[in-house]
């Protein structure tokens, strides 16, 4: 490759979880070994039914399609309405896609946003909403408050409830406000909902709940994932539903790319769904964990902020206490590896955001840890 043809790489931010490198490597020299609780990947297994589902899909030798297989699409509509109260959407408002981070990452391309545009997403934020704007040349905005854009109309806003990293569930009040400010103004509301079935504290509400939209799903995307609920992580099995024309526009796009859900997955998605049991019972493990590693970090010394939901405690040890990355440097010791809420935002600087994806096993080391150094 030239030299001197410009990189798309250079138009990106740095990929924040390099810098933990150092990090992870002190933390494995423990002797007993690491407790990773940083990216916050699932480690228990893939459900049964999942695993039956893509044993019964195995033989698949033809192509799969873009819009995909509308008994998975059912199963959205149908888990929309009996989960979340989600109700009124029909399969051509649902469009599966190759994991949520795919989606988030190139749905500015695909729908066109250029230089002169605005993305709007939150003060603390998922990377991956700025990677997006900044693939295609966009201005960016990482704020909480409307008010604060004044005059200008953003041509996408990002909402994430609940929130990663903080855990935090935004009121339906609140996610009304949004939407009728959006309609008000033309702006595409997408609402990344992939920890909405991760709630432990209240009702997390979606966008697409008549409620919130009034009935209408226009203007309103909603972004979902079943790599949390499901352990479906390894399956890149997610998918976006609301607007009708939006929809039908990304597929005309995503067809003419060949993105495509293998069709096992997309026969995995819909049994996964339709089954609320195996989500259930992995809810009550993380609950455990949530717990047992909640009170350990406060009996540390350390405050938990939101994190109502999610899978992720947003800690701090108080507005005057030590920058995150000297919190990481702290627990590296330990053998504990966090992720420092810079990655996330400047508003994330005194905060760590400590996951409670690992084993039992894991996450009682990392409890013991934490109590003998307090």
């Amino acid at each position: 490759m030239s030299t001197d043809r410009p990189r798309v790489s250079a138009q990106l931010p740095d990929f924040p979880w390099d810098k933990l490198t150092a990090y992870a490597a002190q933390a494995r020299a423990h002797p007993d070994g690491i407790v990773d609780l940083s990216v916050g990947t699932p480690v228990d297994a893939t459900p049964e039914v999942a695993q039956a589902a893509l044993r019964a899909a195995a033989d698949s030798p033809g192509y799969p399609m873009t819009v995909g297989l509308p008994e998975s699409r059912q199963a959205v509509v149908d888990w929309f309405a009996r989960s979340h109260g989600a109700t009124g959407l029909d399969i051509d408002q649902v469009l599966p896609v190759i994991g949520s981070k795919e989606l988030i990452a190139s749905l500015p391309l695909h729908l066109g946003i250029g230089p002169r545009d605005l993305v709007v997403y939150p003060e603390l934020a998922y990377p991956t909403y700025e990677v997006g704007a900044a693939l295609v040349g966009a201005r960016t905005r990482a704020t909480d408050s409307l008010t604060s854009l004044g005059p200008e109309t953003p041509r996408l806003l990002w909402i994430n409830s609940p929130s990663n990293p903080t855990g935090r569930v935004l009121p339906p009040e609140h996610l009304k406000k949004v939407v009728d400010w959006c309609r008000e103004r033309g702006v595409l509301l997408v609402s990344d909902e992939c920890y909405i079935e991760c709630t432990w504290e209240g009702r997390a509400y979606s966008v697409l709940h008549p409620d919130i939209c009034g009935g209408s799903h226009d203007g309103i995307l909603a972004v979902h994932s079943l790599s949390k609920r499901s352990n479906l992580a390894g399956y890149r099995c997610a998918f976006v539903a609301g607007d009708r024309s939006v929809i039908a526009e990304l597929l005309a796009v995503r067809k003419n790319l060949g993105l495509q859900m293998p069709g096992p997955q997309q026969r995995v998605l819909a049994a996964v769904l339709a089954d609320d049991q195996h989500s259930r019972e992995q809810h009550e493990r993380y609950a455990d964990r949530r717990a047992t590693l909640g009170a350990a970090l406060e009996a540390a010394g350390f405050t938990i902020d939101h994190s109502e939901a999610s899978l992720y405690l947003w800690a701090t040890r108080g507005p005057d206490g030590p920058d995150c990355w000297e919190t990481v440097a702290e627990l590296a010791e330990l053998g504990i590896l966090v992720a420092p809420g810079s990655f996330y935002g400047a508003a994330g600087s005194r905060h760590v955001r400590v996951a409670f994806t690992a084993t039992d096993e894991r996450v009682a080391a990392a409890a013991s840890r934490l109590a003998a150094s307090a």
